[in-house]
């Protein structure tokens, strides 16, 4: 699904990892404490119970619809990857891809040769708006 909305890119004569046009943006969707109840790695058995956030449900699939890639990436361990698709399809979520095995903690900082944006959940899904703040670069 992903590699027809991929454009080449060549520089300087070599084609280089492709670019998503800059009309679909490329969501990291984290799952516990995101989309639904903060579940730790430790409770495993509460994952397959665990409460929905709906308007996580209503925002992502929006997304997905207008031809955005979802993606989640969790924290949970691939031991807990059939409890979480199940839970995902259980309560209708339309996705890409899931990666397990986030590390965990957080305070992450991200460095890649793309453009990342991070947005931080603070408790309710909406559509994004843009803001101006400070972040850190490399000199």
């Amino acid at each position: 699904m992903m590699t027809n909305k991929l454009k080449k890119t060549i520089i300087d004569g070599v084609e280089v990892s492709p670019v998503l046009p800059s009309s679909i943006k490329n969501y990291l969707i984290d799952i516990d404490g995101t989309i639904c109840d903060d579940i730790p790695n430790e409770q495993p058995e509460l994952m397959k119970s665990a409460k929905l956030y709906p308007d996580a449900l209503k925002t992502l699939n929006k997304w997905y619809d207008e031809g955005h890639i979802i993606t989640f990436f969790t924290s949970r361990l691939e031991e807990h990857r059939q409890v979480t698709e199940e839970w995902l399809e259980k309560n209708g979520f339309k996705y890409h891809a899931l990666l397990m095995n986030k590390p965990r903690g957080g305070n992450y900082h991200w460095i890649d040769n793309h453009i990342v944006r991070a947005t931080r959940f603070e408790g309710k899904f909406t559509d994004l708006v843009e803001r101006n703040n400070i972040i850190q670069v490399f000199k």
